[in-house]
């Protein structure tokens, strides 16, 4: 059986990825007002990150390694967000103060974990699934249009599932929707600011890989097939 390859950059890469998960899953309880028109999570300012990082391992690495990233930091998140509600039962020491701090703001996590994960996967999948059903289209071409593409839809299929989750029946609907809107707008255009700056990623990793640059092809789809990675 062939063993599959996994480069340093490509290890570093999904490190980074992994991280901008944990983060944005432990701040995204905190909600910011812009004006008076629009409500964010403190999320924003990292996930969209994890969607560029994405796109970058999809359009040098394919749709099987991305697959493969994407579990992986399901799986760190899971873990981390388990240990934290490990942490909040351990009974605390005579100088533990902030046992109802602590609990207030990582007690949600089951909830917020749960939207989260769902969102993650589902938003994450699409993102990946369409960047690379449109590299089978065109090719080595239009890179800018299919991660501004995939990420409109993965970003909306991610807060579409996870505001009503986590926020439906504690924040009032008007605000969840609201949340619905900007987040997945408010990320894209994340996404199209920062594009100079990923074209610039992209160019330099395939630069590092020896000109490596993979279109799927003959591909399962599938998001539980794991371990295909060939």
């Amino acid at each position: 059986m062939k063993q599959p390859k996994f480069t340093l950059t490509f290890l570093l890469l999904s490190t980074l990825f992994c991280i901008c998960l944990i983060v944005s899953n432990l701040v995204e309880i905190k909600t910011i007002d812009i004006g008076n028109f629009f409500t964010i999570t403190a999320g924003v300012i990292v996930f969209p990150i994890s969607y560029i990082i994405n796109d970058c391992i999809v359009e040098v690495y394919g749709f099987r390694k991305a697959r493969l990233m994407i579990w992986l930091g399901f799986a760190s998140n899971l873990i981390v967000s388990l240990l934290l509600q490990l942490a909040i039962a351990l009974p605390g020491g005579e100088t533990w103060t902030q046992q109802e701090a602590l609990s207030s703001i990582f007690g949600a996590v089951p909830r917020i974990m749960f939207a989260s994960f769902t969102a993650f996967l589902c938003g994450s999948f699409v993102n990946a699934y369409v960047m690379s059903r449109m590299k089978r289209t065109d090719g080595k071409h239009h890179f800018s249009l299919r991660a501004i593409v995939s990420t409109l839809w993965g970003e909306s299929v991610d807060s579409l599932i996870f505001f009503p989750i986590a926020f439906g029946g504690v924040l009032p609907w008007s605000v969840v929707f609201s949340l619905i809107f900007t987040q997945a707008l408010l990320k894209t255009g994340y996404e199209i600011i920062i594009l100079p700056v990923t074209i610039r990623v992209v160019k330099a990793l395939k630069r590092i890989e020896g000109g490596t640059e993979v279109i799927d092809k003959d591909i399962s789809y599938k998001w539980w097939k794991i371990f295909e990675l060939e």
